[in-house]
């Protein structure tokens, strides 16, 4: 039997606490700002590709979540192949027995197990898992952080995925971004005890790409030029201190203060951009309410672009967010308890218990003040917490069959 020349990997979502918005280059995906992220746990949100190189596949294909997609559509994920290709050649040009996997077809299968372009990052461990599946198959011997450039000229924030823990992905200065990489702050044993709280508010597609909001931000906004000269170094500075420090007063101050200023940011270009909706922000003040009713600051908000909140919260914290928001945002009838909260971390006795109970006083008296929303206003919460980078999965959990053809094709 003929040698499989394959590999299979998952990669994990980052959540920003120091945001990356707008570039110095464009074509090259060169930020204007550092940034620094939280990668969050593959076991409840990850992207899974497999990718095969075959000489009698006839061109490059790729399958997303079951649907053929065009290659030649993307001039980013033309990019990110063929700048791991040419590694790979490099090798093969230095050991004449290597297969010559640089020249052949690859078939390309992705799987996200959560909603894609809806504010949840799904670019970042999609693009995270194509390059690691490249690095995997052409068994490349770049680092993470090498390899964290390729993923970056596919999706910016991708570059941050190919590491778990906290991690920093450095503006650089060179015009041919050879130092605009990521880099490891802590791994995900420094601080286990750091959790977050998913709140999907919306899983529809984005009206304004970040892609093109952030260069009409660039173009427009007064209030960026300032954001990228003083405040971003500043908070790069002092969240590094923060996380060192596992100090989440300050961890949880910087990172509100950063996604309340970037989405200033968006207001203020022109014309104006608002990811937030009602819902949004009605889960941020009830944060700024948790905050006031514990007597210090146990939890931060977050927002990307998308109205979807990420709440970091210590783990012994969170039973009382988890208690409090499924309180004031309770599941609709048509959607199953497990899938509303899977209970994960056993915050319930069991999944359809979620919304029922809340155990600290202080918290019960404020959700009676905060009132409950209608429901479905926030359709799921994904509970989860710090976790690795890339895995290489074994053959037996394959995205594609026997011949190379996905197994899962939706019509």
């Amino acid at each position: 039997m003929a040698k499989v020349f394959e590999a299979t990997v998952t990669a994990p979502v980052n959540i920003a606490v120091i945001k990356y918005w707008g570039k110095r280059d464009a074509a090259l995906i060169l930020p204007t700002n550092s940034s620094l992220s939280v990668t969050l746990s593959q076991d409840h949100l990850s992207t899974r590709t497999t990718i095969r190189a075959a000489p009698e596949f006839t061109g490059d294909r790729l399958w997303l979540n079951g649907v053929e997609e065009s290659i030649a559509a993307s001039k980013r994920l033309i990019n990110s192949i063929t700048t791991a290709r040419k590694l790979r050649a490099a090798l093969e040009q230095q050991d004449a027995d290597a297969a010559p996997l640089s020249t052949w077809g690859l078939h390309i299968c992705s799987e996200n197990n959560f909603p894609t372009a809806a504010g949840l990052a799904s670019s970042a461990s999609g693009y995270a898992a194509l390059v690691s599946a490249l690095g995997a198959l052409f068994e490349l011997p770049q680092s993470a952080s090498d390899l964290s450039r390729v993923a970056r000229v596919g999706s910016g924030s991708a570059c941050r995925s190919m590491f778990g823990g906290f991690v920093a992905w450095q503006a650089g200065i060179s015009d041919d971004g050879s130092d605009s990489q990521a880099v490891q702050v802590a791994d995900r044993q420094h601080w286990p005890e750091l959790q977050a709280l998913v709140l999907v508010v919306s899983d529809q597609k984005k009206t304004v790409s970040s892609t093109a909001g952030m260069q009409t931000t660039v173009d427009t906004s007064q209030l960026f030029a300032e954001r990228v000269r003083t405040v971003v170094p500043q908070r790069m500075e002092a969240m590094q201190k923060a996380i060192a420090e596992r100090d989440f007063a300050a961890f949880a101050e910087i990172t509100m203060r950063d996604s309340n200023q970037f989405h200033a940011v968006c207001l203020d270009t022109y014309p104006p951009i608002s990811y937030m909706n009602d819902t949004s922000r009605a889960i941020a003040g009830i944060v700024h309410a948790f905050n006031t009713a514990v007597g210090r600051v146990a939890a931060a908000y977050t927002y990307d672009a998308g109205p979807n909140a990420v709440i970091y919260a210590l783990k012994d914290d969170m039973r009382d967010i988890v208690e409090l928001f499924t309180h004031c945002f309770p599941r609709p009838d048509a959607v199953l308890p497990e899938t509303f909260y899977a209970n994960s971390f056993a915050v319930f006795d069991s999944p359809d218990a979620a919304g029922t109970r809340i155990t600290n006083p202080n918290v019960a008296q404020l959700a009676q003040t905060a009132g409950k929303f209608p429901a479905g206003s926030v359709r799921r919460f994904i509970h989860t917490e710090v976790g690795d980078g890339p895995r290489v999965l074994p053959a037996s959990q394959s995205l594609l069959d026997a011949a190379g053809m996905p197994k899962h094709v939706r019509e």
